[in-house]
């Protein structure tokens, strides 16, 4: 990928530059555990023009930022692996890259799910099935470009680690102080091929749930309908889904293996596995962790603004 030659701004290139510059600095005889969380592929929509214009055949100016955005972050991650190769790191070296949401399909967001139902913000599969790939020296050769259907949650990425460092995932302070356990599995047998079946079976959404081939949300679910191969097109050309799917405390059911565009609601003909699906999800409610988390506090904003540059850091004195 081209060298990011571009002066650092805090939204585009100091993060991927720092990346960099741990790995080229870092102490070969120690491991090396990085968190990259970039936010180019995000409101505000933003980008060195080289980039945008690589999409000006594209005449939808928040799809053009988008396309530009993604390419963007592509040369980012190719540099990362370029710095993990030149200091021969690559070979004992996972790499895990995924969304951490499906793509926003509402106006000025820019993205498309299409086939998939909705999008960001709401919990139809546009929005929590995301791309997502694993790479590095580290896969097996044999495991290297292939496709696994095994669900994966983003939690999960932390016991995965923990597995590979040889540390205890579980948290014993939270334990002491009566939290929930830790919801995360290692994935590193499946991703390396020693089974390929993926030890989660069951992924808690807010509120719904999705069990093996089975889905359940329940209350009034927005972004209820679709976009299509060219989105936004002339049918909808300001973007957004207004539909609203109202599922009630019973709730509609999926199978999202042989419906995965959520069209055909089974809650009335499977009345069984909707049953389970809602003791499945009480069950999960039950555990889930929902602390008070306060009021808005307009000091952290100023700092943020006005001692930061953009970033949230300390606020209190």
């Amino acid at each position: 990928p081209p060298s990011l030659i571009f002066p650092p701004s805090p939204t585009t290139l100091s993060l991927p530059l720092f990346s960099a510059q741990v790995i080229s600095s870092h102490d070969a005889s120690t491991p090396l555990f990085l968190y990259y969380a970039p936010h180019i592929v995000h409101t505000p929509l933003q980008v060195p023009d080289v980039y945008l214009k690589r999409y000006s055949m594209i005449d939808d100016h928040d799809r053009q930022y988008y396309h530009a955005m993604v390419a963007f972050l592509d040369d980012v991650i190719g540099n990362i692996t370029t710095a993990l190769k030149e200091r021969n790191f690559w070979n004992n070296t996972l790499i895990a890259v995924s969304a951490d949401n499906g793509g926003p399909v509402y106006p000025g967001g820019g993205a498309n799910n299409f086939p998939q139902k909705g999008g960001k913000m709401s919990n139809w599969q546009g929005g929590v099935r995301v791309n997502a790939f694993a790479s590095g020296g580290l896969i097996p050769q044999g495991m290297r470009g292939k496709k696994v259907d095994g669900y994966v949650a983003l939690a999960d990425w932390y016991a995965t680690f923990c597995a590979l460092a040889g540390v205890d995932p579980q948290d014993e302070r939270a334990a002491a102080a009566h939290l929930p356990p830790i919801d995360s599995l290692n994935m590193w047998p499946m991703l390396s091929g020693e089974n390929m079946t993926s030890p989660r079976v069951e992924v808690p959404l807010s509120p719904g749930l999705i069990s093996g081939d089975y889905k359940i949300l329940v209350g009034d679910v927005a972004q209820a309908g679709y976009t299509g191969p060219h989105y936004p097109n002339t049918t909808n050309p300001n973007g957004g889904i207004k539909a609203v799917q109202h599922c009630g405390q019973g709730g509609c059911l999926f199978n999202i293996k042989e419906d995965p565009e959520e069209r055909n609601d089974l809650a009335k003909t499977m009345p069984e596995v909707l049953k389970n699906m809602q003791a499945r999800l009480e069950a999960w409610e039950d555990t889930a962790f929902n602390p008070e988390r306060g009021n808005p506090w307009p000091e952290a904003c100023r700092k943020a603004i006005e001692d930061y540059g953009g970033f949230w850091g300390p606020f209190l004195e």
